[in-house]
């Protein structure tokens, strides 16, 4: 790696069309360099996230925000540095307003004229994971990082999971 000490004018020209490395030496000879995480250097833990009485798109954004890494300190956007996330008790997240009756999520089979939709109020009791997975999914990227975050999310109804060997601790967050 080489440390070059340029003019702030030139070293910005240089910075932008790639001609430096990613260490540059200020003027007051201070080294500004920018960590990057490695995929082999990432610890992933496990999180439990408690969704009884609570607003299904709360809940459903800090499970996004732990899955992408953002509540770590090494969060990159283009690398993989999330954790898993288990949520219990779907059954008991709540929609406020009137999005039980109102809200509905709608989708296309493929075929000709074949557009489905279910009010939330069914689904929420019929199936309260699905609800739980589409809001969560919603709130990643739609890229591969996306894809592969939403692999490390476990949504149970109630509030019993099968995860216990991988010792996951309660979250604390906001």
């Amino acid at each position: 790696m080489t440390f070059v000490k340029l003019e702030p004018a030139i070293q910005y020209f240089a910075y932008l069309y790639g001609f430096l490395e990613i260490v540059l030496i200020r003027r007051d000879n201070s080294i500004m360099s920018t960590f990057m995480p490695k995929a082999g250097e990432i610890v992933r833990k496990w999180y439990i996230l408690d969704a009884a009485d609570k607003p299904l798109g709360r809940v459903a954004t800090q499970a996004a925000t732990i899955l992408r890494g953002k509540h770590k300190p090494i969060f990159a956007p283009h690398c993989d540095c999330g954790d898993h996330v288990i949520v219990l008790n779907c059954e008991k997240a709540v929609l406020t307003g009137n999005k039980l009756q109102k809200k509905y999520h709608r989708w296309h089979t493929g075929w000709i004229g074949s557009l489905k939709e279910i009010r939330y109020d069914k689904l929420m009791s019929e199936k309260p994971e699905k609800a739980m997975m589409l809001a969560v999914n919603g709130m990643l990227p739609n890229t591969t990082l996306g894809r592969k975050a939403l692999t490390r999310l476990r949504v149970y109804r109630g509030a019993e999971h099968k995860n216990a060997a991988q010792k996951p601790e309660v979250w604390k967050g906001d």
